[in-house]
């Protein structure tokens, strides 16, 4: 049990989910009229996912040793419950067989998957070291999250199961959405690392400015995108005598989370660590909520 739970503790959990919870939300949509006739291929898919993931937080956590000494003492390796061979070990082996996977799916894919590997290591490791400056750093993790895999991922396998490159305007508005909290992610992301950024000179928004700068904007823009969704689809709700029901709950979904959005965002103190990484974790649930209305949507 302990083997287990360094191992997902290293796959760094919530970006793991995030992966799990997107491919599935967009196999969903791709599948809708007959949701169980290609189950081997969303296994494959997540399987694909969720190894890419690993290598990527992997690879991050191999390179920012020191710094997670600092900022994330809890973590595999600065703990000292997985050297730093291992963790190669399941590092490189997570991208092989995502590849591997990915090139017996499609060679397209595999290139999308190809992509995502090479932006994940070029954001960790010299001499491009994309983290270091937190334009760079917020273009590689949208690059790959919003782009690649909403807009990519979504692209191929929608081929693969229906013959179409069409991409619907429900998954456009998704993928936006994403894009810009995929942006604020990579701003939010280093609030409770401001020590141990300092020290290593990491030029991140909230070092750069102040972290009060970042929560006010990342906030702004968050806010902003669930306001944008809410009127690209009032139309199709309140203006339209029969509804869908994937309009009716994107349209309630993103009015509710936005609310909760607001109210959550005064919560934090930005004085107070603890404040911080609490307002950090509760970050992303909304980030897998997103998802979840589009699932429920589409079910």
């Amino acid at each position: 049990m302990e083997t287990v739970k360094t191992l997902w503790t290293f796959s760094r959990p919530h970006t793991v989910i995030g992966s799990v919870i997107s491919i599935f939300t967009l196999y969903i949509i791709i599948c809708v009229n007959n949701k169980a006739a290609h189950l081997p291929l969303l296994l494959m898919a997540m399987t694909i996912g969720v190894c890419c993931n690993i290598f990527i937080v992997g690879i991050n956590q191999i390179a920012d040793v020191n710094i997670d000494k600092i900022n994330k003492p809890y973590l595999p390796i600065p703990a000292g419950v997985l050297s730093i061979q291992s963790a190669k070990m399941i590092t490189y082996s997570s991208l092989l067989l995502s590849l591997s996977v990915a090139l017996y799916v499609s060679p397209y894919l595999f290139i999308i998957i190809f992509l995502a590997a090479a932006i994940g290591w070029a954001y960790s490791m010299p001499p491009l070291y994309l983290k270091e400056h937190h334009f760079t750093a917020a273009l590689a993790i949208t690059f790959v999250r919003g782009v690649l895999i909403n807009v990519g991922g979504f692209m191929v396998f929608n081929y693969i199961v229906n013959k179409s490159l069409h991409l619907p305007d429900d998954v456009k508005i998704l993928s936006a959405f994403i894009i810009v909290f995929s942006v604020v992610i990579s701003w939010f992301k280093d609030l409770p690392d401001l020590k141990g950024d300092s020290i290593y000179q990491i030029k991140t928004l909230a070092i750069i400015y102040s972290p009060k700068t970042v929560f006010l904007t990342g906030t702004f823009l968050i806010t902003l995108t669930y306001l944008l969704t809410i009127i690209l689809k009032y139309p199709y709700v309140i203006n339209t005598p029969t509804p869908s029901f994937q309009d009716m709950v994107i349209f309630y979904g993103n009015i509710f989370l936005g609310l909760l959005f607001v109210v959550n965002s005064f919560t934090i103190h930005l004085s107070e660590h603890q404040s911080v990484k609490t307002f950090y974790k509760r970050f992303w649930w909304f980030f897998f909520a997103e998802y979840m209305v589009y699932l429920i949507a589409y079910l």
